[in-house]
C-alpha cells in the first residue's frame, strides 16, 4: 500500500534482473514535499525538503539568512491551519518575540517568496563579499581538531540517517563539540536543509550563537551555501564526504573555516585553513 511516514514513501517499482522486467513490487522512497516559511505576513521562502524538523528547518534557515540572530528573536513557530484539511504541515509562521520586528529585508526582493529546490540553497545569488560583510571570519587560532577525530564523524554519520539506508536518496548532517559529542544530526532531501536543520536545533536549545558548535558533518559535496549557513552559526571546521565546489573553497578561506573534503577511507583533503587540522 502506497503512503508516506516519516520521510519515506513508498510507492510501486518494476525492477529490472538479467535483463527481464519483474513483476511490480513496492519500494522506500524519500518523501519530498514543499514548506512554506511565513514571517510577520508575509512569505519569505518556499524550499523542497523531507518533511520533519519543519520548525529547525525554518528557524536554521532565517538564521543563516540573518533574520533573526538569536533564539529570542523568535516568540511561536506554527504549522498554520488545520491538521484534517489536505496539505496541512506545508506550511509554517514563524511569530516573532514580545517587541520584536524580524529583519525581513535581509532577503532581496529576487530571494523573497522563491521556490528553493532540494537541490538549491542560494543558487549563487550571494557574492562572498556578501556573505563576509554580515560574518566576521572566525579566528584560526580557534577550533583545533585532530585528523581522526574528523575521520570518526563522518564515519558515524551514516549510522544516523535510517532513512538513507532505506532508500539511498537522502543527505544528512550533524554538528559536533569540540569533545567530539553530537549535538544535532538530522536529514533531508536537500543537503543544504539538512544543515539549517541542524542549527535551527541549536538555536532551539540555545548553543547557536555561541562556542560550543566546532564541526560541521556532511553527506555528499561541500558546497557554498553550506560553507555560508557554517559561516553564520560560527562553525570552524566543515567535513564533507565529497568534493567541495570552487564557490565553497573561496568562501571557507574568506570565513576563516577549515574546509576538508573526500574524507574517507583514513584520508581527506583540505581546502582551506590547514593550520587547524592537528
Amino acid at each position: 500500500m502506497e503512503g508516506t511516514v516519516k520521510g519515506v514513501a513508498r510507492r510501486e517499482v518494476r525492477r529490472v534482473a538479467a535483463g527481464v522486467l519483474q513483476a511490480p513490487a513496492e519500494d522506500d522512497v524519500v518523501a519530498e514535499e514543499p514548506l512554506e516559511i511565513r514571517a510577520q505576513g508575509e512569505t519569505l521562502a518556499i524550499t523542497m525538503r523531507t518533511p520533519g524538523a519543519d520548525r529547525e528547518l525554518a528557524l536554521g534557515f532565517l538564521f543563516a539568512e540573518g533574520v533573526i540572530s538569536s533564539r529570542d528573536d523568535v516568540g511561536r513557530v506554527a504549522h498554520c491551519g488545520r491538521p484534517d484539511r489536505e496539505g496541512y504541515g506545508n506550511t509554517i509562521d514563524v511569530v516573532p518575540g514580545p517587541g520584536v520586528s524580524l529583519d525581513i529585508d535581509r532577503l532581496s526582493a529576487t530571494r523573497r517568496g522563491t521556490l528553493t529546490t532540494s537541490a538549491c540553497g542560494v543558487c549563487g545569488r550571494r557574492s562572498v563579499d556578501d556573505v563576509i560583510a554580515r560574518c566576521a571570519p572566525l579566528p584560526v587560532a580557534r577550533g583545533a581538531i585532530a585528523p581522526a577525530a574528523i575521520l570518526t564523524a563522518v564515519e558515524e554519520l551514516r549510522s544516523r540517517q535510517p532513512n538513507f539506508a532505506r532508500t539511498g536518496g537522502i543527505h544528512g548532517a550533524a554538528i559536533h563539540d569540540a569533545r567530539g559529542s553530537v549535538l544535532a544530526a538530522f536529514e533531508d532531501i536537500g543537503r543544504h536543509n539538512a544543515v539549517d536543520k541542524v542549527v535551527g536545533a541549536l538555536l532551539l536549545s540555545g548553543r547557536v550563537p555561541g562556542p560550543d558548535p566546532a564541526l560541521l558533518v556532511v553527506s555528499g559535496r561541500a558546497s557554498y551555501e553550506v560553507v555560508q549557513k557554517a559561516s553564520a552559526a560560527s562553525v570552524p571546521v566543515i567535513a564533507s564526504v565529497s568534493a567541495a565546489s570552487s564557490l565553497a573553497v573561496d568562501l571557507a578561506r574568506a570565513a576563516g573555516i577549515t574546509l576538508c573534503g573526500f574524507v574517507r577511507n583514513g584520508k581527506m583533503t583540505v581546502y582551506s585553513h590547514p593550520e587547524r587540522i592537528r
